[in-house]
């Protein structure tokens, strides 16, 4: 392994660019529920736009965990913002024509799939599996790379409090608002990069980054567990509008800012877990993973129950912590049992199984609530379970060390 004690590892801005990616997509979420109904699309067109993101994702990410070795970080970050920057730029023109009524039905629907969905999708798979690789490559012992890993999701979190606080503050002036200012957020990230981040010595790439298959004793039970979580996850991510302005009886004026809310609790839940507790608890990933799905589950079970508003943010914090200390367990675990040539690989794959989470559950979640507004959250709620028992009582999970 090449010496790199004598150059400075950039974690930090890598870390950056991935905060930069996701507080872009954050900041949509908010608004996506009364943009839809602005536009006249459906509850199921919007779950499958952002199922073909996730389609994206999966089929681009091991390509992207590899080329992150054999290209290097700095050349595949630039690439996929350029791509998530003008996706944006030009679907927030898209949302645009279509608020105005000069584009309508199939055609714009058509243009929220190809814009949200397979350009900003196939950018945004290459952001995690160039962290996460950098990470496992800088680190070399077990709590240092949990920490690493935390960082990363402890930024996705502040991501969701950020996006969350301007999505809502932003639709306050009209929602094309904050359509406008997420290419700006890209557009930012990708100077940062292409100006700061350094491109690695040719010796340090690796030429030919070997696959880790899906099926590989290693990392299949990580891989499943991460699967379970990010599935039932993506039952109530979708709905989480819906259910806001349902439950409350509001305007769709008002529906922009409570969801708000709700994934500012989501956020703040997971950055106090990978910001605080992760980094102090000391916990292996087995324990992390333990801990966090029991919470989560608990989490899912009270958002089951109409408590009013202070209860349905209680439940998405809850479910924010929970998930938030299980995440560094999934994906920092495995990368401690595989090789430097295969982090790419597994990096990839890890990113490609968080995708296929979300090809089926907004559609499924979607669909689902236009039956009833509790079968999705009972669903979700159903796997979580399901995870939790996993990790408790499969062997891999039930020692200290991964």
């Amino acid at each position: 392994m090449p010496d790199r004690t004598t150059v400075r590892p950039q974690i930090p801005l890598v870390v950056t660019a991935v905060f930069l990616v996701y507080l872009g997509q954050m900041t949509l979420n908010p608004i996506i529920a009364p943009l839809s109904r602005e536009v006249g699309l459906a509850e199921w067109q919007i779950g499958a736009t952002i199922s073909a993101a996730a389609i994206m994702v999966v089929a681009t990410s091991q390509f992207w965990g590899r080329r992150t070795q054999s290209w290097g970080r700095k050349p595949v970050l630039v690439v996929a913002l350029a791509v998530a920057t003008a996706a944006m730029a030009l679907f927030a023109v898209a949302a645009g024509l279509g608020m105005t009524g000069a584009v309508t039905g199939t055609a714009l629907f058509a243009a929220f799939v190809l814009l949200r969905g397979v350009g900003f999708g196939s950018a945004i798979a290459a952001v995690p599996p160039t962290a996460q690789a950098y990470i496992a490559d800088v680190t070399d012992d077990e709590d240092a790379r949990v920490r690493g890993m935390s960082a990363v999701g402890a930024v996705q979190g502040i991501a969701m409090v950020a996006g969350s606080v301007a999505g809502g503050a932003l639709a306050g002036l009209g929602l094309l608002t904050p359509l406008v200012a997420i290419p700006v957020v890209l557009l930012v990230g990708l100077l940062l990069v292409a100006v700061r981040l350094r491109r690695e010595p040719r010796h340090e790439l690796v030429e030919r980054p070997a696959r880790v298959s899906p099926f590989d004793r290693r990392a299949w039970p990580f891989l499943a567990a991460g699967f379970g979580m990010f599935t039932a996850l993506g039952f109530i991510q979708v709905i989480t509008g819906f259910v806001v302005q349902d439950r409350l009886g509001l305007s769709t004026a008002t529906t922009s800012l409570v969801p708000g809310g709700a994934m500012l609790a989501a956020g703040a839940g997971m950055f106090l877990a990978q910001g605080v507790v992760v980094p102090r608890s000391g916990w292996a990933p087995p324990t992390l993973l333990r801990v966090g799905c029991a919470i989560a589950a608990c989490g899912f079970t009270l958002l089951a129950v109409d408590l009013g508003a202070a209860g349905l943010l209680g439940a998405i914090l809850l479910i924010g912590i929970g998930l938030g200390i299980a995440m560094p367990g999934y994906t920092a675990g495995p990368t401690m049992l595989v090789r430097r040539e295969e982090q790419g690989g597994l990096a990839g794959l890890i990113g490609a199984t968080n995708g296929l989470t979300f090809v089926v559950a907004p559609l499924a979640s979607t669909v689902l609530y236009g039956l009833s507004p509790l079968v999705p959250i009972v669903v979700g709620g159903a796997l979580m379970a399901v995870v939790t028992a996993f990790v408790l009582l499969h062997p891999r999970f039930r020692t200290e060390r991964a």
